[in-house]
């Protein structure tokens, strides 16, 4: 095999090396950063409530109903708590479209929908991919105590969290707490005497406590004017809910909802008591959504809760819980400077083994090349910057030199020889190594392609390794001119006569454009 082309044509093997470096910076730049790479399998969670029932009677009348219709998918476990809430996880086979798989669970629930119970009907079956990546989680407390956590809960779910899910990527957002809801606390001992159930209670608000379209009168009639009804709708105080009529009596005695019960604004559960720092408070976790950019999402989040405390009520403030950007700058620094150690390394026992500065710097630029157009390779491929990554990229360092070493070997040993033309020396070194180089390398790939097909979690953690030690090889297969064309001027600098120094030029076929003078150790265009 003869790279005499590329060696003839050395501006062309440099614009190829630029043009690999560009991809590859505007890879680095688009690549998402995460923690880790996203190997679990696609989780769907169906979720519902059976305000009041046990655990058991949830397993009969929601989940298995439900169970049911979702078989025929490879994994599936389900919850249930005495406090009524439902929840099935369904696990779909690495590979799948989760949008995908989340719609067709959609549509088999749907068919289960009318053997649920009506109180569960009416709540709704979520249905929505799980996002187990966890990036920030944050508190809303009063420090003095002015408000309390149920307060607190209502104003960030109403005021803090829709604007935090508009931010671009972040994917589910869980505010710990209930919202304000009205609670009808009943008096069973009152209740038993007037021969009431819940079940009437039930009946009373479903029918005095509704929306309805209350029309117009004069609408077809000689009347000059028409009039639209105006009804008063939904009850919002205490006191409104207090006056419902439960039951009136022949002897005109009216018994209303205060008299057998207690009413008033409260959380909608009790199940979950929160405090911050000490003081009545909430909190509220942050997910992200695959592929996006954890460390620019967090920032955003950041930005939006400061401009936020500057307009809180006076003895509310927010605190920061945990956060995933600290513990990934801390882990992507430390894997940084472990790569610029192991580069400095590799440089010091090249040099020591070339003995030439000149010879050395052949490998090291190879060296920041290959792996910054590694990253063109990753971001084609699918992957992001995380730990995995950077990992293989650190092991990948020391077998991206080997081959510019022989390249610089090679032609050193044509001067030893008594070659005198740079030209001549670079054509017959390559002659003879270009071969076995393409096919080291060639080899050096195929070991890491079948991790490629490789299933399961394993196959997708050794994914970047594969892709990281892949490309870089690949690309310095492809690349051998461009260190041929830098170890002419690198082997001309190096020629020295006996005893004295003198110009050494490259001669023609090489474009006389390119000069390699060694009294001034610098490439000339």
């Amino acid at each position: 095999m003869k790279l005499q082309y590329f060696i003839d044509r050395p501006i062309l093997s440099m614009v190829i090396s630029v043009v690999i470096l560009v991809a590859g910076l505007i890879g680095l730049f688009a690549l998402s950063v995460e923690q880790y790479p996203d190997i679990a399998p696609p989780t769907i969670r169906v979720s519902t409530t059976y305000s009041g029932a046990n655990a058991e009677a949830v397993q009969k009348s929601v989940i298995v109903p439900l169970e049911e219709a979702i078989n025929g998918v490879e994994n599936m476990t389900s919850t249930a708590s005495n406090t009524g809430s439902a929840e099935i996880m369904v696990y779909f086979k690495q590979g799948s479209d989760p949008d995908m798989a989340a719609v067709n669970v959609q549509n088999k629930v749907s068919t289960a929908t009318s053997l649920l119970p009506a109180e569960v009907t009416k709540v709704g079956v979520t249905t929505m991919k799980r996002q187990s990546s966890m990036l920030k989680i944050f508190g809303l407390y009063s420090p003095n105590g002015t408000y309390d956590e149920a307060f607190l809960t209502n104003y960030l779910s109403i005021n803090i969290k829709p604007q935090i899910q508009r931010i671009s990527g972040v994917g589910e957002v869980n505010v710990m707490g209930g919202d304000y809801a009205m609670r009808i606390w009943l008096k069973p001992d009152v209740m038993a005497q007037y021969e009431l159930e819940p079940s009437d209670v039930e009946a009373a608000l479903a029918s005095q406590n509704i929306e309805a379209s209350t029309g117009a009168i004069g609408e077809d009639s000689k009347n000059v004017y028409q009039y639209t009804l105006k009804y008063r709708g939904r009850l919002e105080k205490e006191q409104e809910f207090e006056e419902i009529v439960i039951k009136a009596f022949d002897d005109g005695r009216v018994l209303r909802l205060k008299d057998i019960a207690t009413v008033e604004l409260g959380s909608q559960s009790y199940s979950y008591t929160g405090r911050v720092n000490g003081a009545p408070g909430t909190t509220c976790m942050i997910n992200q959504t695959a592929g996006t950019n954890a460390n620019e999402i967090i920032t955003n989040i950041d930005q939006l809760l400061d401009e936020l405390q500057e307009n809180l009520p006076e003895d509310m403030e927010i605190v920061e819980l945990m956060s995933t950007k600290n513990f990934l700058d801390a882990s992507i620094n430390e894997v940084i400077k472990t790569l610029l150690e192991a580069i400095v390394l590799v440089v010091l026992v090249v040099y020591v083994f070339l003995q030439n500065p000149r010879s050395t710097l052949i490998p090291t630029v190879s060296i920041f090349v290959s792996l910054i157009g590694t990253f063109a390779v990753l971001y084609l491929a699918g992957f992001s910057i995380n730990l995995l990554t950077l990992f293989a990229l650190v092991l990948a360092i020391g077998t991206i030199v080997d081959d510019d070493i022989i390249v610089v070997e090679a032609v050193q040993v044509k001067f030893d020889e008594g070659y005198r033309s740079p030209y001549k020396a670079s054509i017959d070194a390559m002659s003879g190594i270009s071969s076995a180089i393409v096919t080291s390398t060639l080899v050096f790939m195929v070991v890491f392609v079948p991790v490629s097909f490789m299933g399961g979690y394993f196959g997708r953690v050794l994914h970047p390794v594969r892709y990281h030690h892949g490309g870089s090889r690949g690309y310095l297969g492809h690349q051998r001119p461009h260190p041929v064309a830098g170890t002419l001027c690198a082997a001309v600098a190096a020629q020295r006569d006996s005893g004295r120094r003198e110009e050494a030029r490259v001669l023609d076929p090489v474009p006389a454009g390119l000069r390699c003078d060694i009294q001034t150790p610098r490439v000339q265009v």
